[in-house]
């Protein structure tokens, strides 16, 4: 039988125990701190990570609330656009409408203009017509008057000295500044009579017509009708002197004749107008 244990000994082991218990108790304290120390730590993270989420979720809101301003300005100016679209339409209908009836309006001028230009082409063709006519009685009538007058001697004061002003114009670009028909002077026992005497700034035209042109009258010019002028008209010595003889018709050989001789020929061309009949064979001859 086994011996009692013995009061010390009971508080050795009891102390023994109640050390054990400190020390576990104190491990598990220093755990239980190192444990509250962690969580502290973790429940600071953690209300960061909340203080940093409610932040996030504050900009978010902002963000949404911008976007929600955003989506009403953008849905106001859609409303806007749609009611200018809408009138757009109805501009663009009112547009195609006035249009249609512009185009109708135009196909109608054009159909006007096509009558009026039948209208004109026809008289057109009526003018051209009288005009032929005109020119054939013209023609006709200055042959007539040309041999009328022929007829009656008075081929300068009715045919050739109305038009030798316009014609001198014309042909020999010179304005005249004295005209003379019939002109007679006697000087030193010399007498002439030239039937037309004109002079320009530079020259003095003289002009013999003649009822028919005849190759003598051609050497009469320049024999004596030019040299008789030239005596009996000192005044115009410093001018040159430009031989015309003119007439209501001249052959062809008359007019090379004239040329050949540089003498102008003056007469109706095609019975339409008083002309210089060799005025380009004459250029650079004279």
């Amino acid at each position: 039988m086994s011996s009692p244990i013995t009061l010390e000994e009971r508080v050795d082991t009891l102390e023994s125990v109640l050390g054990q218990y400190i020390i576990n108790t104190d491990k598990l304290m220093r755990s239980l701190e190192r444990s509250q120390e962690s969580l502290h730590n973790e429940m600071r993270d953690f209300k960061d990570e909340m203080k940093d989420f409610k932040d996030e979720m504050k900009d978010f809101k902002d963000e949404m609330l911008d976007f929600k301003n955003e989506m009403r300005d953008f849905k106001d100016d859609m409303r806007d656009f749609m009611d200018e679209m809408r009138a757009f339409k109805d501009e663009m209908k009112d547009f195609k409408d006035e249009m249609k009836d512009f185009k109708d309006e135009m196909k109608d001028f054009k159909d006007e203009m096509k009558d009026f230009k039948d209208e004109m082409k026809g008289f057109k063709d009526e003018m051209k017509d009288f005009k032929d006519e005109m020119g054939d009685f013209k023609k006709e009538s200055n042959k007539k008057w040309g041999e009328l007058a022929n007829k009656m001697g008075t081929l300068v004061e009715d045919l050739v000295g109305p038009a030798f002003i316009p014609m001198a114009q014309r042909c020999f670009g010179e304005k005249i500044i004295d005209k003379a028909i019939y002109l007679r002077r006697q000087r030193k026992g010399v007498e002439g009579e030239f039937d037309i005497v004109a002079a320009s700034e530079t020259r003095v035209f003289l002009v013999e017509v003649k009822a028919t042109l005849r190759e003598a009258h051609i050497e009469a010019m320049l024999q004596h009708t030019i040299p008789l002028f030239r005596n009996l008209f000192p005044e115009y010595t410093d001018k040159p002197v430009v031989p015309i003889l003119a007439s209501l018709q001249i052959d062809d050989s008359l007019i090379h004749r004239c040329t050949k001789s540089r003498v102008y020929a003056m007469a109706f061309r095609e019975w339409d107008y008083m002309d210089i009949l060799n005025l380009k064979e004459m250029e650079g001859l004279v």
